[in-house]
This record gives structure tokens, C-alpha cells and sequence, in this order.
């Protein structure tokens, strides 16, 4: 797992330990981002079930003004620091529960450009609870996007109160699903 392009572009990228995540695959991660890539330079990016950091370092790398890295694990959010340094990077982490984060997020009346979603595979609950939570908490800019990655054969929803679908990429066993603000329309 490497940083694909920008300015700590080549620098490898270290896991958590063990079984618990699943890094995104330098195959993905390049896919991703060229599809981002106009609206990375100088956005908010949000990542959460960050895991390794290394789709808000990419984003980073990318020249994002400021990624926020979020995940309940100590191990992980440890690795995020880590890679972080590695790269010679700054961001926000926070080793807090997703959906506890993103209530204080409202509170704090923080928004963002870009967020990405992983859940756990293993926790399919999961996948649909956050896609709904980050509706229902509005903490997506104008002209903003959400991408939350799934296993391939999960379907979600094509539209919630305020965001819809506008794009499902598949790669392998994930599948990558694109929302955008409902009165945005347009395509991506």
C-alpha cells in the first residue's frame, strides 16, 4: 500500500495489525481519485472508518486543504498518526465512534467537500446506517460528494432525503457508490 500521486507520492503505507481492516487496494484508490481528482485540490476531505489513513493521505498528498481521519480503533488511529508523519502530512485524527464524531461535527457546525466512507465489510448494518447518518446531518458542502465502499452485492438506496446517487463504480469484491446533494443534480 503506497501513496499514488502528489507530493508524497511513493511512500509506503503501513496497515493496522490483524484481520480487522481491509486497506482499499492501490487499484481502487487510483480509480477513485480519478474520478475525484478535480475537486480534491483545496477541498475538506473527511475519512471515516479511516483505518490506515491512506485515502485521506491521498487526498492530502493530492493537495485536499485538510483531511479529518476518524476511526474507533486505537491501533489504527495510532497508524494514522504514523503514516502521517511518514509522508510528511498533517490531518485531524480521532479515535471516536463514526456516528458519535459526526454528531459533534453538527455541533460544531463543520461541513466538508469530500467524505469517504469504508465500514467494516464484516458489519453490513453498518453500510446503510452511515449512508443515512450523514444525510440526516447535513455535513456536506455545495457541490460536495460522498463515496462510501461496500461489498459488491450490497445495494443502496438511490436517493435519501437529501442526498442521491449519481454513480456505482465496481472494482473486484467493492463497489464504490457516489452521492451528491439532491438539489445539485448534474453529473460526475
Amino acid at each position: 500500500m503506497r501513496v499514488i500521486a502528489g507530493k508524497a507520492k511513493g511512500r509506503k503505507l503501513q496497515a493496522p495489525p490483524g484481520l480487522g481492516t481491509r486497506p482499499i487496494t492501490d487499484m481502487i484508490k487510483e480509480a477513485l481519485f480519478n474520478i475525484l481528482q478535480p475537486q480534491v485540490v483545496g477541498s475538506d476531505f473527511l475519512d471515516l472508518y479511516a483505518g490506515s489513513g491512506s485515502v485521506g493521505i491521498e487526498a492530502l498528498s493530492r493537495g485536499a486543504a485538510s483531511a479529518v481521519f476518524v476511526d474507533n480503533s486505537f491501533s489504527a488511529t495510532k497508524i494514522i498518526h504514523d503514516n502521517l508523519n511518514k509522508c510528511g502530512l498533517q490531518g485531524e485524527v480521532y479515535r471516536r465512534d463514526v456516528f458519535d464524531f459526526l454528531v459533534s461535527m453538527v455541533r460544531q457546525k463543520r461541513t466538508f467537500d469530500i467524505i469517504y466512507a469504508d465500514p467494516p465489510f464484516t458489519n453490513e448494518v453498518l453500510f446503510e446506517r452511515t449512508l443515512c447518518s450523514l444525510d440526516k446531518h447535513d455535513l456536506l458542502n455545495s457541490g460536495g460528494m460522498i463515496i462510501i465502499r461496500v461489498p459488491r452485492n450490497t445495494e443502496l438506496p438511490a436517493q435519501l432525503n437529501g442526498i442521491e446517487k449519481h454513480r456505482k463504480n465496481i472494482y473486484g469484491e467493492s463497489a464504490l457508490y457516489f452521492y451528491r446533494l439532491v438539489k445539485e443534480g448534474g453529473s460526475i
